[in-house]
């Protein structure tokens, strides 16, 4: 893979994240509600609340605020988070932990649940095994996450008591284990995403010449299918994988607040209705950076797949 092509895949990160501090920064003063007011309540004094307003700096122009924002940022000074009173820096790196083993265990659990099935469907083309399997991720793919959540959280959680309903456990069987519904109810949502994708490349590949060409030489079925089938079929399903981190790391900020997951997607719910700017802005940007940075994984893993990439 040529150097020239990752140095370029990472200076067209540099743009975007500028971007995405801007809006965010812009977005967070849209929030209906009065930070001030919000921290210190509604027996808060006029006086009062001017006052925390100058020590928070919302009383200067937006401009300025920016400028400082961004001052700041360049130093890797997130801020101080408003309510808590804790750098926001600390808090990220508390919680992120727990947000990012969440995001790679559900998509482990996602491709673990699409490429077998996938592949039995395409292979089982058109039959009753295709249609129930197509059937029941194509009801998981039209429920909200929020609602997938829930009815796991009671059936087997609750009811059942096979998992915990909530919590993060201690050392890695704990959190496997205490994480697996949470991961479930998003790798669910994204292997229904990915089946229908590498279904219909493993359909599409199997009818291509040097698949005929392996099969005449004698090769075994499961030889063809691992070797070549799904070597090319993964192409795109990795590029759709890599897209959808981002909903799954917007869908883990439901997910943490339904099962009580101490991660930064909870943080998040609590700064903004707390109309926390420092800890908005800085998760916002940390998710951003996190985005683009599998993005650019994505691209690179592309690239090793499809070597033309690098010349397009």
């Amino acid at each position: 893979m040529r150097a020239t092509y990752v140095l370029k895949r990472l200076l067209q990160i540099i743009p975007t994240f500028i971007a995405v501090m801007v809006i965010v920064f812009l977005l967070v003063r849209l929030l209906p509600g009065d930070p001030a007011s919000a921290i210190l309540g509604d027996r808060a004094t006029p006086e009062i609340i001017e006052r925390t307003k100058r020590e928070l700096g919302l009383d200067r122009p937006i401009p300025v605020q920016f400028l400082l924002f961004a001052e700041r940022l360049l130093h890797g000074d997130l801020g101080e988070s408003s309510s808590l009173k804790v750098p926001v820096l600390r808090l990220v790196a508390e919680r992120l932990p727990v947000t990012l083993f969440l995001t790679v265990y559900a998509a482990v659990l996602g491709v673990i649940l699409a490429v077998p099935l996938a592949v039995l469907a395409a292979v089982r083309r058109n039959t009753w095994v295709d249609s129930l399997i197509r059937g029941i991720f194509q009801v998981g793919l039209s429920l909200p996450v929020f609602y997938v959540a829930l009815q796991f959280l009671t059936l087997l959680g609750a009811k059942l008591a096979w998992f915990p309903i909530g919590g993060y456990g201690e050392g890695l069987g704990g959190h496997l284990y205490h994480l697996f519904l949470p991961a479930l109810t998003l790798g669910f949502n994204l292997a229904a995403i990915l089946l229908r994708t590498l279904r219909s490349a493993i359909l599409e590949v199997l009818t291509a010449e040097y698949v005929e060409f392996a099969r005449s030489k004698g090769l075994k079925s499961a030889v063809v299918m691992s070797r070549h089938v799904l070597r090319n079929a993964m192409i795109s399903t990795v590029t759709l994988l890599g897209l959808n981190v981002g909903a799954l790391i917007g869908g883990a900020v439901i997910t943490e607040s339904v099962f009580a997951i101490p991660g930064v997607g909870r943080l998040m719910i609590d700064a903004i209705f707390g109309r926390d700017y420092p800890v908005i802005q800085g998760l916002t940007l940390v998710f951003a950076v996190l985005v683009s940075l599998v993005f650019l994984v994505t691209d690179l893993v592309h690239a090793r797949l499809d070597p033309r990439v690098e010349h397009a």
